[in-house]
């Protein structure tokens, strides 16, 4: 397709669209490379794909923007609109367009799981949700708010509380069964009925259903006490007052008692909210906002993208969905989420009434934390515009790279590398260099290869940052003035130094190097900077740190597990595997360790007898 396929769009959209059908199906919109940069179903395709190009002027300039990007259309016709929206989220999921509307996964968020499948199931704290027949609960919104959750559940419910390892292995209980907080599933005799029971109160309460709870501990109290086991009703009071005082915070919405998520949006040209609040047995439990940018999808299809999306990836579909705007096809999704469900679940666009309430409820939210979001993007903005001139940077530094090395004695020498963007970490470009040309302690030596490693391809290197900042003084300062000039980048970007503080020297705060200059930048007068450059310093050293002890681990385990005959590297995964440390190893009896998965006895011996041996610092 020609350049100029906008000016000319009249005239050729009718050549762009030959052949399109009118049935069901899916579209892949691709730019000028081949690359798909949109991906969209309709029920009838000719006359959704005709609305992109059969008006001279787009009322939303965002679809004006994409239908300038467009070089070719390829269609899928469907049996159904049903068909159509599984095959759109599959090539969605296969393309990653970059005008769609994409729902990150969840693994940044904790959530709590229980497998049921164990007779004496406890609750642990996940970052990634799977089918594997577990109860899953969240994601949670923080991570204080998931272990404020356990913590409610700890002091209130006797589940055992060790993990699945310790718990096989365990001799004897632990602290938590001394105070009465655990039953001691783990050495005692504990009746599977009676934990699984409590099990289900937990269930209860981590969906949300503490009225149902309540109804069902004062009955169970009451028929302790008709029974004249008055420990027994003691102690359900007092699990039925701290369940009454968590369900004290939690506002009722609706007297119908239904679970209800409710969904609304709040947009700006530059960004997308949708906002989730979650309303469980009429109670409001909590809200979750989601930040879409670069999106071209209207306000239907961001709505209708995002419930596909988000259900598809979660564990609980309630019975009703309000949306804040009516979209074609909600029918279809209805179908799907009942068919997800196998009980039918309804998506409601009301008109009137309390849940109208509770749309704009969801609207507000949205709309504070655009809001939000665009305060925040305006003060990250500030603050780099005073660093560009406290410095006087060439440029706005609005990508900065930091470099920090770790050794022990020049041992395993490593450097790492953290990425700010806009003032945040961009956490998918930090990168790991395992040092390779250094023997002894050289810090120098270490960060000129790091500096090689990471700009010496040329073209290949990008993207560049604007200012790039290395953790030392003026000899790391120069060593990285030095190794640009090698490689012909000298002024492509700007270079800084950080350096601690010298106490001895009655300094009181640390140190800004920039090339050719003697003396540090003062920064007295915008403290706020001077904190800004320290936290990322500090990441870049809890970095690269955390990557030193993690080799320093390995090759621990390398130095231990190797040196054991008929210990190969099949049996010493599934050791690890299985007790998850060299530690866990060594503290179990010959017995567990011969009947552990790939063992026998002879080899169990083998492994005890050289455990027993104290570690050498190389170990």
């Amino acid at each position: 397709m020609k350049d100029n396929f906008l000016e000319s769009q009249a005239q050729e959209y009718p050549q762009l669209l030959a052949g399109v059908s009118a049935d069901p199906g899916v579209y892949l919109m691709k730019d000028a490379s081949g690359k798909v940069i949109y991906v969209g179903k309709a029920r009838n395709l000719k006359k959704r794909l005709n609305s992109y190009f059969n008006r001279p002027e787009h009322p939303d300039p965002k679809t004006a923007v994409l239908v300038k990007k467009i070089a070719a259309i390829e269609t899928i016709i469907t049996a159904t609109e049903n068909e159509a929206l599984i095959l759109e989220s599959t090539l969605i999921k296969k393309h990653r367009p970059r005008y769609n509307v994409i729902l990150k996964d969840d693994k940044r968020y904790p959530s709590l799981r229980m497998d049921t499948v164990s007779p004496y199931p406890n609750l642990t704290v996940v970052r990634k949700i799977s089918r594997d027949g577990a109860l899953y609960f969240g994601p949670y919104t923080s991570v204080p708010a998931v272990y404020q959750t356990l913590k409610i559940i700890n002091k209130t419910f006797k589940l055992r509380k060790c993990k699945d390892r310790m718990f096989r292995i365990r001799t004897r209980p632990c602290l938590n069964y001394q105070i009465g907080s655990c039953l001691g599933p783990c050495c005692l005799k504990v009746d599977p009925d009676r934990y699984q029971e409590m099990v289900r109160e937990v269930v209860l309460f981590l969906k949300g259903r503490t009225p149902d709870l309540v109804s069902k501990l004062k009955q169970d109290m009451n028929a302790a006490a008709l029974e004249r086991q008055y420990e027994l009703a003691a102690e359900i009071r007092d699990k039925l007052f701290a369940i009454e005082k968590t369900l004290e915070k939690q506002i009722v919405v609706m007297p119908d008692f239904l679970d209800r998520d409710i969904i609304g949006f709040a947009r700006s040209p530059a960004d997308s909210i949708v906002t989730i609040l979650f309303v469980r047995a009429g109670h409001l439990v909590g809200s979750r906002n989601f930040h879409f940018s670069e999106t071209l999808a209207s306000d239907a299809e961001l709505i209708e993208s995002f419930i596909r999306q988000f259900y598809e990836q979660t564990t609980h579909i309630p019975d009703e969905i309000l949306v804040s705007t009516v979209f074609d096809g909600m029918d279809v999704i209805q179908e799907w989420l009942t068919d997800l469900k196998k009980i039918k679940v309804e998506v409601i666009w009301p008109q009137r009434g309390p849940k109208v309430h509770l749309i704009h409820m969801a609207e507000q939210n949205a709309g504070n934390e655009l809001k939000n979001i665009i305060e925040d993007r305006l003060s990250d903005q500030t603050l780099l515009l005073r660093l560009q001139k406290q410095l006087s940077l060439a440029r706005l530094p609005v990508r900065i790279e930091c470099f920090d090395n770790s050794n022990i004695s020049g041992t395993q020498p490593v450097s790492g590398m953290v990425v700010f963007e806009h003032t945040r970490p961009k956490k998918s470009d930090y990168r790991k260099y395992r040092i390779k040309t250094v023997s002894e302690p050289d810090d120098y030596a270490t960060m000129a290869e790091a500096l090689n490693r990471r700009y010496g391809k040329g073209d290949g290197s990008a993207p560049f940052p604007d200012l790039l900042m290395v953790d030392g003084g003026k000899g790391q300062l120069g060593i990285a003035v030095s190794v640009l000039d090698e490689l012909n980048l000298s002024g492509r970007f700007d270079v800084i130094g950080i350096a601690k503080k010298d106490d001895m020297k009655g300094e009181t705060q640390d140190k800004i190097y920039k090339p050719g200059r003697l003396n540090p930048v003062n920064l007295d007068r915008d403290a706020n900077l001077l904190l800004f450059l320290q936290r990322i310093r500090d990441e870049a050293h809890r970095f690269v740190i955390t990557f030193h002890r993690a080799r320093r681990g390995a090759a621990a385990i390398r130095s231990v597990l190797d040196t054991i005959p008929g210990v190969g590297p099949k049996r010493k995964q599934a050791l690890l595997k299985h007790y998850g440390s060299i530690k866990a190893i060594r503290a179990a009896s010959l017995d567990e360790l011969s009947q552990a998965p790939g063992m026998n006895r002879k080899t169990a011996e083998m492994i005890q007898g050289r455990l027993s041996i104290p570690l050498t610092d190389d170990e």
